[in-house]
């Protein structure tokens, strides 16, 4: 079912990490917009179109928005909520393949053991079966 896959999970999870990142962020949603788009050009996770806004960033959290939310967005909030000192994780699976998914994104590992062993500790259980699954869907679109 399609509903079910790898990447409609990523979807899914997405707005969850976007509002973990605006939830955790220590500032008002306009500043941690801007900080979300300079982050993601400075450390080369994307081009933003445009800075977002409060209004924006509040809508990609919403689970509604799956379709909505730009790649680096999500990229750039799990590279933000990666260095973090509260150590946050995924609530679910979905949120959890949208890390894994990210993760990947950001780093292009040469295997998928090198993946893994690149998490920072506190998240190496918790998206292992993310991750995996994130590996195999990142591997079946590869041509040969």
């Amino acid at each position: 079912m399609p509903q079910d896959g790898f990447y409609a999970k990523v979807l899914r999870g997405l707005p969850a990490l976007i509002a973990r990142w605006r939830d955790l962020g220590c500032d008002a949603p306009d500043r941690l917009a801007l900080i979300l788009a300079e982050t993601a050009r400075v450390a080369k996770l994307g081009e933003p179109e445009a800075t977002p806004d409060a209004a924006t960033l509040h809508a990609w959290a919403d689970p509604e928005a799956a379709d909505e939310v730009p790649l680096w967005a999500g990229r750039t909030a799990l590279f933000l909520l990666v260095q973090m000192p509260a150590r946050p994780l995924p609530a679910d699976d979905a949120e959890a393949c949208a890390w894994a998914y990210c993760w990947l994104r950001n780093r292009a590992p040469e295997s998928f053991e090198a993946a893994r062993d690149a998490l920072p500790e506190h998240l190496r259980q918790p998206l292992g079966a993310a991750l995996k699954a994130a590996w195999i869907d990142q591997q079946g679109l590869r041509l040969v």
